[in-house]
């Protein structure tokens, strides 16, 4: 009887934990705004006085998913960001407007930027120039937020040049 009764208990635990609030804001919290705009994005982002944030990324990567929830996810949601977060998956064929305003695609527009790799985060200012060097895969975890954070400074930085 027992062995019958643990497996349907474990079983809904494991929904239930699944499908609790905690678990939908994990879910929520790995979410970014997809680029549909670059060319708008990177406006909003120049009268903030905040640099773009562009995520390049893959359906397959898990390393992308990691930069998602754990640092861009985060910062995207905080309203005193020093950044404006987009994402932008290389591997779909997603209609995108560019920063000159022209359409194109997601893929298309990755390679144009010479995105090859799966995380990178390139950091934009408001007519769409890279202002510091792209930061490519998940370099060392452990100092992954301190390049992230190092590149959001020189980005604002840059912005303030005249």
């Amino acid at each position: 009887m027992i062995s019958r009764i643990i497996p349907v208990w474990l079983g809904t635990a494991l929904w239930l934990l699944g499908n609790s609030p905690a678990a939908a804001q994990s879910h929520a919290s790995s979410t970014l705004v997809e680029a549909t705009d670059l060319a708008a994005d990177a406006r909003l982002a120049a009268a903030r006085g905040v640099p773009l944030v562009v995520l390049y990324s893959r359906d397959d990567c898990s390393w992308c998913e990691k930069v998602r929830r754990e640092h861009l996810g985060p910062l995207s949601r905080d309203p005193a960001a020093p950044a404006l977060v987009r994402e932008l998956h290389m591997d779909r064929a997603t209609p995108l407007v560019d920063f000159a305003g022209r359409r194109t695609t997601s893929a298309d527009f990755s390679k144009q930027m010479q995105a090859r790799f799966a995380p990178t985060v390139m950091f934009h200012g408001g007519k769409g120039g890279q202002l510091v060097e792209a930061i490519v895969g998940f370099r060392l975890a452990d100092f992954y937020a301190a390049y992230l954070e190092r590149a959001l400074e020189e980005s604002q930085a840059r912005l303030k040049q005249p």
